[in-house]
């Protein structure tokens, strides 16, 4: 017999947590968020954060250098 599996809300791809953006100054760099030992990576003009990183998200969208990405 076939086993049923349910999907969870916890199941998401993770794909789906991650936004997206738009480096309008350099195609490649790591980035260096002030007041803590953390780094993003900017890789095709592109740098990726957890939907639900406000240290990230904070610094992302504070600097004009970076667009977000729909």
């Amino acid at each position: 017999m076939a086993k049923a599996t349910a999907k969870s809300d916890g199941d998401q791809s993770p794909a789906a947590n991650l936004l997206k953006f738009r480096d309008t100054v350099f195609t490649s760099r790591t980035l260096c968020i002030p007041g803590t030992e953390r780094t993003l990576p900017v890789v095709k003009a592109t740098v990726e954060v957890e939907a639900d990183d406000a240290q990230a998200l904070a610094f992302l969208q504070g600097n004009t250098e970076f667009v977000a990405l729909e």
